[in-house]
């Protein structure tokens, strides 16, 4: 149990906000300014204080969609919304950290990307950052409804998982208070006990700041300068900022320049000529002594005074103003503009708000022009994406990030970025080009990718729609059968793009037909079933025009398609699948409200399905030639065990569901001069290959025994021909030449596992029979014989590993699991035994070795 599960309800870690001091304005801020409770509300808090107290720099919060397909983001905090596009929403099957964690319902800390790398290749294929980050699935009333995932510079002092737990679990026990006491009020509730009523999400993420440390309060002196009689009077702080106390001031301008600088006295003069002459003082610059440390030291504190003329009575000229402290603000402008090398500043979004004029002369852009934009959309030669990837690098790893650009003029420019959570300063300056450099080539940035094309030749792809490609390429190369893709598309596309239903089509025999829908009324996609290609329909002329198709609208769906039957969609796109220049199919997405497909989505749409259609045909392939080497397996296995007197066979095969899910297992029941031989055998490997294989052994098996060689001969002979045959592989094999007439039986091993013997009494026990090694491995091997007996009413299981091994657990504990489960069955049909030693792996989807299981009861009531 980790801390946070030993800690007592209601007590957190140092800084998780809790329920107590905190009930009352936690209580107001479930509900918006109107009064209506928002389910943001009830997250916010808690995600700050997991980011504060993991001493992170980033917090979400993924809640489940209505439909359940999707993760989406409710809450980010510390990280801009813009950064987090393409992961605004995520499949609940995808291969994610937050995905799993809330599938397993489980805790997940990745301390750096090594372990994010290990455990999850697509997310850190698509974002390559070095950055720690932990998930916590958020439960409320015994049901998962979302995940809390805090991000985490990887190369801060490290923090300890077992306080990351507890930091997580608490504050998604107080996110569970909060989530409860909303859901209570979510309008319509009619199940008081269905407390994860309405806890869902398909809006936009709401962003929430994190609180910054607390800024130096600028003093503010109001002041009233009589110009006529150069009279002063000021209020407190006005006084202050001159070191003067009202009791020992005159008010007059004598005295206030006996607090200025010497340096300094023609500005302050220089005021008042501005404010006779213009009506007002804009920022005049000059210091005063400061005297807050009584050491005798003489220091001075700039100060700046603003203020515009009034008349008085008797038409006196008086300025009012303000004399504002100016320690930071205009001085720390000031020092920037000193500075050789050029400064920016971007927000937390990237948008410029600060450049000073070396950065503007270096750049060649006026600051009006670049303010309140991405630096990548004003200036052309940074409109790389590689570039925008070192601003998301240096945000999300909160890592200073360096890099070169080649810009315009030809010169080479070094850029340094230091990022923070609440935005970003840039260095700039001029440098020698990197050595092989050639003038108008465009290299990209330090530690960046390859070389990119110069940008006024291709039209910027920003990296969120590239999110999407690279994630769908990646899971892609998993997918092997075209189920798979489908299974696969399907899961990546809705959640990636928000769209509620897809139908997959692909071309047979001249005509279209449904491979995958989701999403569609039942029976809606029946009628255009096998339509052929020239049909006047969107999907069929998508694909053959090779041209996608947009609606953003049913009106614009209906006037270019007049008499097409509507689905209760808002908004459509028809994907052709086009693979080595020929069509494969068409994929339809489907949005239940209007949707504007923007240019960047249009292209990111369009290479998916390129990808689609490129898998779709590597799968296809697969499945034919899968289908054609099971046909080879299956033809291989006896169809029909022979009937013997006193005995009853059976057997079981289960082909495994990984990689081309042909193995090399058989089994056999051969009549000999002597008894019957009961033989089961596994060729390694999974392959046509392998399965080639196995059809020889079996035939030579067969061809010794039922030429009455006695079984050490079979096995022997059987070894020697598979070293000749020099296919590289081995085999294992267990051979049991029984006598149905007595019971006796001589049994040979080889490399194979035990065979399971039931007696009458039920006692069961795995048969130590001496063995040799695998076949095929040494070609003059020696095989030692077992004598046994057989008891009327015994069972014999013969079997191979893939029956007895899983993963994480060793073959030893298989067998005796085996082993329980025949001794403990008390059923009298030999078929109903085998079906019930096999449930277990049949139940299995995914298994990597098929399973062969050979089961004879001998002399059972009614064999004889």
């Amino acid at each position: 149990m980790d801390d946070a599960a030993a800690a007592p309800r209601g007590e957190r870690p140092a800084g998780v906000l809790g329920r107590g001091a905190e009930e009352d304005r936690g209580a107001a801020e479930l509900r918006s300014a109107n009064g209506t409770a928002r389910i943001e509300d009830a997250l916010a808090l808690p995600a700050v204080a997991a980011v504060q107290d993991i001493q992170g720099y980033g917090g979400l919060v993924y809640l489940r969609s209505r439909d359940r397909r999707s993760l989406v983001l409710c809450v980010v905090c510390g990280v801009p919304r813009s950064l987090l596009k393409p992961w605004w929403r995520v499949p609940v099957g995808g291969a994610l950290p937050m995905s799993e964690a809330y599938r397993r319902g489980e805790s997940l800390w990745l301390p750096d990307e090594a372990a994010t790398m290990l455990r999850f290749p697509q997310f850190t294929a698509a974002l390559p950052y070095s950055f720690a980050s932990a998930y916590h699935p958020v439960r409320v009333g015994g049901e998962f409804v979302g995940v809390l995932a805090v991000l985490r510079s990887a190369t801060r002092e490290p923090v300890s998982e077992p306080t990351v737990r507890a930091v997580l679990h608490a504050a998604g026990r107080d996110m569970e208070e909060r989530l409860t006491e909303f859901a209570r009020q979510v309008p319509g509730r009619t199940d008081p006990d269905a407390v994860a009523y309405g806890i869902d999400y398909d809006d936009q993420p709401v962003s929430v700041r994190l609180p910054t440390p607390p800024a130096r309060a600028v003093p503010v002196g109001m002041i009233e300068w009589d110009l006529d009689s150069d009279r002063w009077s000021g209020d407190d702080d006005a006084l202050s900022l001159l070191g003067v106390a009202r009791d020992e001031f005159g008010g007059t301008m004598a005295e206030v320049e006996d607090r200025v600088s010497p340096d300094d006295l023609y500005e302050l003069r220089t005021s008042r000529r501005d404010a006779a002459d213009t009506g007002q003082v804009r920022g005049r610059h000059f210091r005063v002594l400061d005297e807050s440390e009584d050491d005798g030291e003489i220091r001075y504190r700039p100060v700046e005074l603003w203020g515009h003329v009034v008349r008085a009575e008797g038409s006196t000229r008086l300025l009012v103003g303000a004399l504002v402290d100016a320690a930071g603000g205009v001085t720390a402008a000031e020092a920037a503009e000193r500075l050789p090398d050029g400064l920016f500043s971007l927000d937390q979004d990237g948008r410029v708000v600060y450049a000073n004029r070396r950065c503007q002369e270096l750049l060649g852009c006026d600051l009006d022009r670049i303010l309140g934009h991405y630096p990548w959309e004003v200036l052309s030669w940074l409109r790389d994406p590689a570039y925008e990837d070192r601003y998301r690098a240096a945000m999300l790893s909160q890592e200073p990030v360096s890099y070169l650009v080649h810009d315009s003029e030809g010169d080479w420019l070094g850029f340094v970025l230091y990022p923070g959570v609440h935005g970003l300063t840039g260095r700039v300056f001029r440098t020698n080009a990197p050595a092989g450099a050639e003038r108008g080539r465009v290299l990209s940035p330090v530690g960046g990718a390859a070389a990119a094309p110069p940008a006024e030749l291709v039209a910027p792809t920003r990296a969120g729609a590239l999110y999407h490609v690279v994630q769908m390429a990646s899971v892609l190369t998993e997918a092997v059968t075209v189920r798979d893709v489908c299974r696969a598309v399907a899961e990546q596309l809705l959640p990636g793009f928000g769209a509620q239903e897809i139908a997959l089509y692909t071309i047979r025999d001249g005509r279209m037909h449904l491979l995958w829908e989701s999403g569609y009324p039942e029976h809606f996609l029946d009628p255009f079933e096998g339509v052929p290609l020239d049909a006047n329909l969107p999907g069929v002329h998508a694909l053959t025009t090779r041209l996608p198709l947009f609606f953003e609208s049913p009106e614009a769906l209906v006037n270019a398609y007049p008499g097409l039957v509507m689905d209760p969609m808002n908004a459509w796109s028809f994907l052709p699948l086009i693979a080595s220049g020929h069509p494969v199919g068409s994929c339809i997405l489907g949005w239940s409200t209007p949707h504007r497909f923007t240019p960047e989505e249009r292209s990111a749409l369009t290479a998916l399905g390129g990808l689609t259609a490129q898998a779709m045909e590597r799968a296809r392939l697969y499945d034919a030639e899968s289908a054609v080497a099971r046909g080879l397996q299956e033809g291989l296995l006896p169809h029909r065990l022979p009937t013997i007197d006193r005995m009853v066979t059976t057997g079981r095969y289960l082909p495994g569901t990984q990689g081309m899910a042909i193995g090399g297992d058989w089994y056999d029941v051969i009549r000999t001069g002597r008894g019957v031989a009961l033989v089961i055998g596994d060729v390694e490997g999974h392959s046509v290959g392998a399965a080639a294989v196995m059809g020889q052994l079996r035939s030579a098996v067969h061809a010794f025994a039922a030429s009455g060689r006695p079984p050490q001969e079979v096995i022997t002979h059987t070894n020697r021909l598979l070293a000749e045959l020099e296919t590289d592989v081995f085999a294992t094999c267990c051979y049991i030449e029984l006598d149905p007439g007595t019971g006796r039986a001589l049994a040979v091993r080889a490399g194979h596992p035990p065979p399971l013997l039931r007696h009458p009494d039920g006692r069961t026990e795995s048969l130590d029979l001496p063995g040799g090694v695998l076949l095929g491995v040494q070609p003059d091997a020696v095989y030692p014989v077992t004598a046994l007996t057989l008891a009327p009413g015994s069972v014999l299981a013969l079997y191979t590993d893939g029956l007895v091994e899983t993963p994480g657990s060793d073959i030893e504990t298989g067998i005796e699991a085996i082993r329980g489960c025949l001794a403990r069955s008390r059923t009298d049909s030999v078929e109903q035994l085998a079906d019930q030693l096999i449930r277990n792996a049949r139940r299995t989807e995914d298994r990597p070795d098929d399973v062969a299981l050979l089961l004879t009861a001998y002399d059972w009531a009614g064999t004889r």
